[in-house]
C-alpha cells in the first residue's frame, strides 16, 4: 500500500497567524504554489491561506498587505488533511470527499507535507484519476 508519506511534497512551506499578508504572497509566488498551510509555532494547522484569498479579502477589499496579518484573513477553521499513514486511495477518496485539490500531511499534529492532485493522480490506476478530477470540477 502506497502511503501519503511517500507521495507527499516533503519540506511543505508554512506560514504563521503573526506573518504579513504580503510575505505569504511573496512567499507562494516564490515557491509557485496556489496555498500554504497557517501554522502555529508548532507547527499545528490552523487553517489555509490561498493566493485567492489574498486576493479577493485583501486586494479586492482595499487592505494594505503589509500590515494585514495571516490570521486576520484565514480564521481558524477545520482544515481537511490526510495522515501520513494513509493511504492513497483514502487521499483519493478524501480529496473527491471534499472537492478540495490538496491535503496538508500530517504527522500526529505537526504538518510535514502537502499532497496535491497531482501527486494522487501519478499513483493511481487512470480511470480512479478521472473520477477525481470530474469530482474536483464539479464542486460548488
Amino acid at each position: 500500500m502506497t502511503t501519503a508519506r511517500e507521495i507527499m511534497n516533503s519540506g511543505v512551506e508554512v506560514v504563521g497567524p503573526e506573518d504579513s499578508v504580503q510575505d505569504a504572497a511573496r512567499r507562494l509566488a516564490e515557491h509557485d504554489i496556489g496555498a500554504m498551510p497557517v501554522c502555529n509555532t508548532e507547527r499545528r494547522l490552523e487553517g489555509m491561506i490561498t493566493d485567492r484569498d489574498i486576493a479577493v479579502k485583501v486586494v479586492a477589499a482595499g487592505l494594505d498587505p503589509r500590515s494585514t496579518k495571516v490570521g486576520e484573513v484565514v480564521r481558524p477553521t477545520e482544515v481537511v488533511t490526510i495522515g501520513a499513514d494513509d493511504s492513497v486511495e483514502e487521499a483519493l477518496r478524501t480529496m473527491k470527499e471534499h472537492a478540495v485539490r490538496r491535503l496538508p500531511v500530517i504527522d500526529g499534529r505537526e504538518v510535514i507535507g502537502m499532497v496535491t492532485q497531482a501527486d494522487v493522480a501519478m499513483n493511481l490506476p487512470e480511470g480512479k484519476v478521472g473520477d477525481l478530477v470530474e469530482a474536483i470540477s464539479a464542486a460548488p
